[in-house]
């Protein structure tokens, strides 16, 4: 059970790392390379995107990301495939990431068979509101998975705690208004992130954002996971997919 895992990690941490990368991204063989190379450095948990052609909820980097895989023929199929491959190869949890449109197409029951016939703990669809999901909840349930649902700073008090009965395995908590990708104040979020620790008994990451150590320790303390998603990219677009390790380092 992912909430459990988390738990268990998290007695040994201060605050864990979860990683972000979109299956196909530079190719699915450099997908795999980097995935390793996080762990090597670290990394506590991992988030695998399913490219879409309109992630509504990533920045320009993610999106420049899950393009280039899509253009290279990435499939939903393949996905599966190295989600699999990687499920089986790394010590850590994994997550899918994709949004409705990829599930739906796919099938509902069948995306819940096959993740976790791949051995993932669940997946975040962050376009679906908990009010529309409940087919996608009850298939998860039925595989025993997590539907990972998120808060953001314009959720009520209310809707938190009415989230948090739908939720399994972890909250992300979504840092700011937007999209992912550009900056946050992280000084400012303690106020938020009370208001999310206070609705919910899950654990919690919290992304959009975070690109350094000052901002991983900034929110240690206050969540349990921090989320690294398009700086990674960013390292890769810039300085290649042997630099991944160095810089998941540099957030310690």
């Amino acid at each position: 059970m992912l909430e459990a895992e988390i738990n268990r990690r998290r007695q040994q941490q201060d605050i864990l790392l979860m990683t972000h990368i979109v299956l196909g991204y530079p190719s699915l063989a450099a997908s795999r390379d980097i995935a390793h190379a996080m762990v090597d450095a670290g990394v506590d948990m991992m988030e695998l995107q399913i490219p879409f052609s309109e992630p509504i909820a990533d920045g320009p980097v993610i999106l420049h990301a899950n393009q280039r895989a899509l253009a290279a023929g990435i499939t939903v199929e393949a996905c599966l495939e190295l989600g699999a491959r990687l499920a089986r190869e790394l010590p850590i949890p994994l997550v899918f990431m994709s949004y409705y449109n990829i599930v739906f197409m796919r099938g509902i029951e069948r995306f819940a068979r096959e993740t976790r016939a791949a051995g993932l703990h669940g997946a975040i669809v962050p376009d679906v509101p908990f009010e529309e999901g409940q087919q996608l909840m009850a298939a998860f349930e039925r595989e025993r998975l997590a539907p990972i649902y998120c808060y953001a700073p314009t959720t009520s008090d209310a809707r938190m705690r009415a989230i948090a009965e739908h939720a399994r395995g972890f909250i992300y908590c979504v840092a700011r208004r937007g999209v992912t990708g550009t900056a946050t104040e992280f000084g400012s979020l303690d106020a938020y992130l009370a208001r999310c620790r206070s609705a919910t008994k899950l654990p919690l990451a919290l992304g959009f954002g975070v690109k350094s150590r000052s901002d991983v320790e900034a929110v240690t303390g206050k969540v349990d996971i921090a989320v690294v998603g398009s700086e990674t990219i960013r390292v890769v677009e810039e300085q290649g997919v042997g630099a991944v390790g160095t810089f998941i380092r540099s957030l310690r």
